[in-house]
């Protein structure tokens, strides 16, 4: 392997973990606001609903199979559920759907 290419690796993952460790090393025994608490606690779901509801919309084959899919997925983040189980609760939901549809 050319070092070139091992230096690029070596950049490309310190330049992942920096980001991802400064707000351990920076608020380390810090408490948050906990409005900011609340915000950052829905991030992960406005971000799955940003990447998922276009693909929702644009269905080629059926589009009751996306609406019925993000409907669960609403129903089980209106709920509180965590992110995975909002997804595996979705999926759930169209495996069922496309077993006896």
């Amino acid at each position: 392997m050319k070092s070139e290419i091992l230096w690029m690796i070596v950049g490309m993952g310190l330049v992942t973990y920096i980001p991802r460790m400064l707000p351990f090393v920076l608020f380390k025994g810090k408490e948050l606001p906990s409005f900011l608490q609340g915000i950052l606690k829905n991030v992960p779901y406005a971000t799955l609903g940003a990447l998922i509801f276009p693909g929702i919309l644009f269905i080629q084959e059926d589009l009751w199979y996306g609406l019925f899919g993000a409907a669960a997925a609403f129903i089980a983040a209106f709920l509180g559920a965590n992110v995975i189980i909002v997804v595996i609760g979705s999926i759930t939901v169209l495996t069922v759907y496309s077993y006896f549809f």
